[in-house]
């Protein structure tokens, strides 16, 4: 049977909680995965789970991350919400925080589409 949104949500939220990203995205995206930044550039909509699993290895390889606060998941219909509050520095930068919610839309069981918002 396919998980419903409030079940593939909460799963996918608690792997975040852990600190395992990409097991969340291993177990739950679709293979056709978009995501989407919103910033200008190659990474503002990427496709496909290589293509994200390869910004995600790009993230970590660029910026040493000091702690992540996961709060969600928020459940309306085919989609979910979680509030990222990151501290991070950049390779070669300033140390900041970083608040971003991420909307994900499922179908079929799987996340399809995953959006970021910028806060600040």
């Amino acid at each position: 049977t396919t998980m419903t949104t409030q079940e593939l949500a909460s799963a996918f939220a608690a792997l975040c909680k852990a600190g395992q990203f990409d097991e969340a995205g291993k177990q739950y995206w679709s293979d056709d995965i978009v995501s989407c930044e919103p910033m200008p550039g190659d990474m503002a909509r990427i496709q496909g789970r290589a293509a994200v699993d390869a910004k995600g290895a790009w993230w970590y390889a660029n910026h040493e991350i000091h702690a992540v606060k996961v709060e969600g998941p928020y459940v309306h219909g085919d989609q979910f919400i979680l509030r990222f509050q990151m501290d991070v520095t950049p390779k070669g930068g300033a140390r900041m925080q970083m608040d971003e919610m991420g909307v994900y839309t499922v179908a079929g069981g799987k996340v399809v589409e995953e959006r970021f918002f910028f806060g600040g």
